[in-house]
């Protein structure tokens, strides 16, 4: 590494800078119009589109000092989710971005932009420890950003190094794009034949009528010894964008589990959310438990899996509906959710639908698979390429 350099990054960014809130908050957003990037949208290695706010030209004008631009790196530099990083959304600019999101602009000349978002990647644990000095909210300011120091190689083994993580990042991207299609390849057969083609006979029953319902629980955090690492131990923040659970960021101890064993729900469950954020659906892809936001179908049959999957899709506006009751955190207990009425489609009408849908879900539990081994190779070689442990080759540019 006796090649490699130590530079702050306001030596090597041409641009460090944070946005602002339009007045009027929330309700100054509007239906369409010019990307206003929050700290929502910004996670590690990529953006998400779930909940994107959008300016009009008068508003977008007032943070003309934050214009995003296609090679720029997102920070999130306020709050839980600070120093979550990724690119900027080619998909979604123009854009601006808000207080609690920071560009980071890179000098071409002397930083390659994709190397800087992996090298605040592998450097997250320090921006956490750092974030956390002087207040009592998680920060990192602009003059924290500008002194924090990275190391840089030559260029051209920056590119090359970037190349390799990307490569990584494109295919989980790839993969992710699959399971949209495949995902609304199955709603399609679902509205197709449930709603398109319902037939008027079909009965309506609770919920409780095709599985047992079971609302989560947490063991006592008085008990360390309930907490460990060999059962997962499903939250809401666990469920965003995922069909199939797997593994969740939590677990609890075999003794944890066993005391309250009447909370697990085995593979092939629906877990719905059902307090603050109504609404997300996934599928268990093992046994696990839950916490008391989310209530869960054990069904009574294999047939039932993927219908109920789409129903309980189908029926988020009801949810929330559902759950407003007047207060100001919704709340959809058990006892309501069980008794929600829906169709039940005919036994052969059931069988015909599973069977079809059910190579659809096996290729997204594959995919699944695939980009759980990517991450994980990623991860691992991450730290190791952005601390020179790991060298990759490369090809000195030429100056013509």
């Amino acid at each position: 590494m006796s090649e490699w350099q130590t530079y702050n990054l306001k030596d090597v960014t041409t641009k460090i800078g944070s946005g602002s809130t339009p007045t009027g908050g929330s309700g100054a957003y509007k239906a369409e119009g010019i990307s206003l990037i929050r700290s929502q949208n910004v996670l590690d290695y990529k953006f998400t589109d779930d909940g994107l706010a959008f300016i009009d030209d008068d508003q977008a004008y007032a943070l003309r000092n934050v214009i995003v631009e296609p090679n720029d790196v997102l920070l999130n530099i306020t709050g839980d989710s600070v120093a979550r990083c990724c690119g900027a959304p080619i998909d979604w600019l123009p854009a601006r971005v808000n207080q609690h999101v920071a560009i980071l602009r890179s000098n071409p000349a002397v930083m390659h932009n994709k190397f800087l978002k992996y090298a605040l990647l592998a450097s997250k644990e320090e921006l956490l420890i750092l974030s956390e000095i002087g207040g009592t909210r998680n920060a990192l300011t602009k003059g924290m950003l500008e002194d924090f120091e990275i190391q840089l190689p030559p260029l051209p083994e920056q590119k090359a190094i970037a190349s390799v993580l990307s490569s990584l990042d494109d295919k989980i991207d790839l993969l992710h794009r699959q399971n949209k299609i495949l995902e609304a390849m199955a709603e399609t057969l679902f509205r197709q034949w449930f709603i398109e083609d319902a037939k008027e006979d079909w009965e309506e029953c609770e919920l409780s009528d095709f599985g047992q319902i079971v609302c989560g629980k947490t063991p006592s955090k008085s008990n360390a010894n309930y907490f460990g690492n060999d059962i997962p131990f499903l939250k809401i923040p666990d469920m965003h964008g995922k069909v199939f659970i797997a593994k969740t960021t939590d677990n609890l101890s075999q003794l944890g589990a066993l005391s309250q064993a009447k909370k697990m729900v085995p593979k092939n469950s629906i877990c719905v959310s059902c307090i603050a954020t109504v609404g997300l659906v996934s599928i268990t892809d093992c046994d696990l438990q839950t916490n008391q936001q989310i209530n869960s179908i054990i069904p009574n049959e294999s047939k039932f899996l993927y219908y109920l999957y789409e129903v309980m899709l189908d029926m988020y506006e009801d949810l929330h509906n559902l759950a407003s009751g007047g207060t100001a955190t919704l709340n959809l207990n058990t006892g309501d959710f069980s008794k929600i009425k829906i169709a039940k489609p005919d036994d052969v009408t059931l069988l015909q639908f599973n069977n079809a849908a059910t190579p659809l879900f096996s290729k997204i539990r594959f995919n699944d698979s695939q980009i759980q081994t990517l991450e994980q190779l990623r991860d691992t070689l991450l730290p190791k390429l952005m601390s020179g442990e790991v060298r990759v080759q490369y090809q000195t540019e030429e100056i013509a």
